[in-house]
């Protein structure tokens, strides 16, 4: 037997071990069920929340999704005809273009997710400064923990 086997043969699955498990579980349900009710594909709704952000070019959207340039184009025409998104000339560079939010396009995004926000903000509000440390603290590590099998 491993030392790793045993280990995880071990391990005590704690109430904050539980509820990180079910928060993971929740978090990967909650971007198609998003993009189902707002009528997009996944790709559509990551897109949208990308730009969010700030314009992209469509190269650099085609790498962060990780589809193909082709398929990037097909998202952004999509998202252009229900007028979530369009593309410009980029700002320095006339040759190149940008793909932009539309106001529609982040009222879409923030729409469906606004009472999710606001339900964490209000948690987040009953916390004391030191209970927010320890949260901090913790989820940093999971996040941690996380990004090395990633």
């Amino acid at each position: 037997m491993s030392e790793d086997s045993r280990w995880t043969d071990a391990w005590e699955q704690t109430s904050s071990l539980l509820a990180l498990r079910e928060l993971t579980r929740l978090s990967e349900q909650v971007a198609p069920a998003v993009a189902n009710r707002a009528g997009l594909t996944h790709n559509e709704l990551r897109t949208l929340e990308h730009l969010v952000e700030g314009p992209m070019g469509p190269g650099e959207l085609s790498r962060v999704l990780g589809v193909s340039s082709a398929a990037s184009s097909g998202i952004i025409d999509r998202l252009e005809r229900r007028g979530h998104a369009q593309r410009v000339s980029h700002a320095s560079d006339g040759r190149r273009t940008s793909v932009t939010i539309s106001d529609s396009g982040r009222a879409e995004v923030v729409g469906q997710l606004m009472p999710m926000f606001r339900e964490l903000a209000e948690l987040d509000a009953g916390l004391t400064d030191a209970e927010r440390e320890v949260v901090t603290r913790y989820l940093q590590g999971a996040a941690r923990a996380m990004r090395r099998v990633i």
